[in-house]
């Protein structure tokens, strides 16, 4: 597989895993049921609303994706184990706000009846799994790119200067062909350049 395709599919990999993240942080991670309450109640509780740590990261993830182009060399390195941290970051965020008791706190400062003394019934969803399947997306694109980036092509290096081959101004189509090398035709030769 060539490098650039490499590079190609891991940042596919990380803007799924970015995607993910995102797309489960709003949906009901969680639904509170209070049936003995004084007025009975069902609550979806999402997964902002369990804490935007995991979309927070999401959000840094689709950052690093941009880096992951504009840079390279050891740039693109600190990039890769900054989107590994950010998945892990997703994964630890997901699972560890699935408690019960958080969930019953984050439904808590969303209704008061809650507080009323109910014994509510905690269902969850499979949408933080969602959102940890993002973070192992993202941590895996960075582990990749960590390991292997230095490899990948740069977005720059096109527009890189070259050094200049000599030209010859007497013929036409030498000048069209040092346009096409991506010369300066009002700059001076080379040897011009040097004299005073």
């Amino acid at each position: 597989m060539s490098a650039g395709r490499e590079r190609g599919l891991t940042a596919l990999l990380c803007a799924a895993g970015a995607g993910l993240t995102l797309l489960a942080a709003g949906r009901a991670w969680a639904t509170v049921t209070a049936k003995n309450a004084i007025t009975p109640f069902t609550l979806d509780v999402t997964g902002g609303d369990l804490g935007a740590t995991a979309g927070a990261l999401g959000w840094a993830a689709l950052a690093g994706l941009a880096a992951l182009f504009a840079v390279g060399g050891r740039g693109r390195a600190v990039v890769g184990a900054l989107l590994a941290a950010f998945g892990a970051g997703i994964v630890w965020a997901s699972v560890t706000v699935t408690g019960r008791a958080d969930i019953l706190a984050a439904a808590g400062d969303r209704s008061a009846l809650l507080r009323l003394g109910s014994a509510p019934e905690v269902a969850t969803s499979p949408w933080w799994l969602v959102s940890a399947a993002g973070g192992v997306f993202v941590a895996t694109a960075g582990i990749v790119t960590l390991v292997r980036g230095r490899r990948w092509p740069g977005l720059s290096a096109r527009y890189e200067r070259r050094a200049a081959a000599p030209r010859d101004d007497a013929d036409p189509a030498a000048l069209w062909k040092s346009l096409d090398r991506g010369e300066d035709p009002t700059a001076a030769p080379p040897d011009r350049a040097a004299r005073p």
